[in-house]
């Protein structure tokens, strides 16, 4: 028998880092960023009855869709250690997601490598017609030597990382003064790409939540005080996920965006990571990837073609699932999505 609470950021948080699947989108610094930024945020949790040691849980974020409700959002998440703890769980978080007047509730449960994935129809689930995080992505193996991780890239990468790392190039970890280069360098990756990027204090927010409590880096490149490149790295129990990065429009042929990888990669291996997630591809199968990545830039097709190189395998999440509470407002938000990908096509 469990009892259900409200675990507190620090509870939360302990529990999270020595679960099996962390993930940095379920740490509470996680929550309070979104909170920022229109989010509202609550945990739930499961102790059994003759202990206070939290076995259970999710961070669930909320977001008003009309006056008739919002939308509840699980990413990466819940977290159990037992299988009897789900629906004890899923009562929980379903009462929690009524009290903020929640339509529907959105899971993401992410990637399943050996594990098999939850079954989405014993909890009444249905797949989604939208997901939140991108559901496809590259997943490089980390472990072993240098020798052992160049090795599993293709010839053009491995080239391009050993250019970058005999170009006097200063590769370091980024301080809180260094964020704003990261930011301005973001608006200019944002326009030569043509994809939207968050406000600058997106990132500074990031930075000041994860970076100090070690769960993110910051890594820069500059030669010759120019800045050339740098990403945001973040990290929970075995994995590290590539989620921001940008360059400059200077000296492209030092490589920098290849060696500022490295480097986290680098950095993903010294705190006993397995694996690094490249963060997003298109949603197609390796096949349609390879046979279309040449001719394609919209989207994520425009990242693909550097991500590819980089000796991973292209896997799926468990994609999005909803339960629906409200059909009403569920239907409209499904229609509203239908009108966006017109306008889209």
């Amino acid at each position: 028998m469990y009892r259900i609470i409200e675990p507190s950021a620090t509870q939360w948080d302990t529990f999270v880092r020595q679960h099996p699947r962390a993930h940095v989108l379920q740490y509470a610094a996680w929550g309070q960023l979104k909170r920022a930024y229109g989010w509202r945020v609550s945990r739930v949790g499961l102790i059994p009855t003759d202990n206070d040691n939290l076995v259970a849980g999710a961070q669930i974020l909320y977001r008003n869709l009309s006056r008739l409700g919002s939308m509840a959002y699980v990413p990466m998440g819940p977290l159990v250690t037992h299988p009897d703890q789900w629906n004890p769980l899923w009562s929980a978080i379903h009462k929690r997601a009524a009290k903020y007047k929640a339509a529907f509730l959105k899971w993401e449960p992410g990637i399943y490598q050996s594990e098999t994935p939850p079954d989405f129809a014993q909890w009444r689930f249905i797949e989604s017609p939208q997901t939140v995080q991108p559901p496809r992505t590259i997943l490089i193996n980390v472990q072993g030597d240098d020798d052992t991780i160049m090795g599993r890239m293709n010839q053009g990468t491995r080239r391009k990382i050993r250019k970058s790392l005999k170009s006097d190039i200063h590769y370091y970890e980024g301080s809180a003064d260094d964020v704003a280069k990261f930011t301005a360098m973001m608006q200019t990756t944002g326009t030569r790409n043509d994809f939207g990027v968050h406000e600058p204090d997106y990132y500074r927010k990031a930075y000041d939540l994860f970076v100090s409590s070690d769960d993110a880096v910051l890594l820069m490149a500059e030669h010759a005080g120019d800045v050339l490149a740098g990403i945001m790295v973040f990290a929970a129990g075995t994995t590290a996920w590539y989620l921001y990065g940008a360059s400059s429009n200077e000296k492209r042929n030092l490589m920098a965006t290849y060696g500022v990888q490295w480097q986290a990669i680098e950095w993903a291996r010294a705190r006993g990571c397995q694996y690094y997630d490249l963060w997003g591809v298109p949603d197609a199968d390796e096949a349609a990837l390879e046979a279309q990545f040449q001719e394609r830039a919209d989207g994520l097709w425009g990242v693909y073609g550097f991500k590819r190189g980089w000796g991973g395998a292209v896997v799926r999440s468990a994609g999005a699932w909803d339960k629906v509470y409200n059909p009403l407002v569920y239907n409209g938000y499904k229609a509203i999505l239908k009108v966006a990908r017109r306008g889209v096509d």
